[in-house]
């Protein structure tokens, strides 16, 4: 029989996040969901660029050393100098001259955050979790269960309309784009932004992958895959001005799916 779902929700990182479990309400869960927003609020205060008083903030504003701020702040830049290397510096948090790991951060903390619902997952006592913060999703499914989500991919220029669906038992998705924040993605390497409009999804083991490579493939474009060969993303697909591309295992998979209907 199907265990019953409900999702509880609360303001984070200047977004919603939504957690959704799959199995019944038990004190234990409960406990799990506060551990999970806790540990969400905290990377906040650490690491948001937006605050004064986080680690992040004072690193910058105060030219403190990693040595003086939170552990994790030194896990994530090193995390951010790997990504820089990878994409060849499509993804560079320093690109302003300070250390801004926006675009990593956010799906790192969330990975984090559901590590809460280990136990419960292992056990059996919940059958799945998924936790969504602003869009982006960490889903969870316990062994031996055959649960799947079911994820719809937003279209980048109709309201309502979905680009694609995919369905995962345990991974992550990510989307990057300008059709929510407008040109707010900036091309490391030149300074510019993107105009758009640009859509690119990515599903990965974890979000904190998920989440930077759909930042590079947002800012590369519909026009470079270079960059996929050898990253550690499961498929994805990238919009830009109506023309789509779509990637699996480092290979794109429209001309070889072309070349089988010929």
């Amino acid at each position: 029989m199907s265990e019953p779902a409900f999702t509880v929700a609360e303001p984070v990182m200047g977004t919603v996040a939504s957690l959704t479990v799959k199995g019944s309400r038990t004190s234990a869960v409960d406990d799990a969901i506060a551990s999970a927003f806790a540990r969400l609020r905290d990377d906040e205060r650490v690491f948001s660029t937006y605050r004064a008083d986080s680690d992040v903030s004072r690193l910058r504003d105060e030219g403190l050393e990693l040595g003086e701020v939170d552990p994790r702040v030194a896990e994530v830049a090193a995390r951010c100098r790997d990504l820089r290397l990878a994409s060849a510096g499509r993804f560079d948090a320093h690109w302003q001259g300070w250390f801004d790991p926006t675009g990593y951060v956010k799906g790192w903390s969330t990975d984090a955050a559901t590590a809460a619902f280990d136990a419960l997952l292992a056990a059996g006592m919940i059958e799945a979790v998924g936790l969504n913060v602003g869009g982006d999703m960490r889903l969870r499914t316990a062994p031996g269960s055959d649960h799947s989500w079911r994820v719809g991919i937003a279209h980048p220029e109709r309201r309502g309309a979905l680009l694609a669906t995919v369905e995962i038992a345990e991974g992550a998705v990510a989307t990057s784009g300008t059709a929510e924040r407008g040109a707010h993605l900036v091309d490391p390497r030149t300074g510019e932004r993107r105009a758009g409009p640009v859509s690119a999804t990515v599903i990965a083991d974890d979000l904190a992958t998920a989440d930077a490579w759909a930042t590079v493939a947002a800012i590369a474009g519909v026009d470079d895959l270079e960059w996929m060969t050898g990253v550690p993303v499961a498929s994805g697909i990238v919009w830009e001005h109506g023309r789509v591309r779509r990637f699996g295992g480092g290979v794109e998979l429209t001309p070889f799916r072309a070349a089988l209907a010929g």
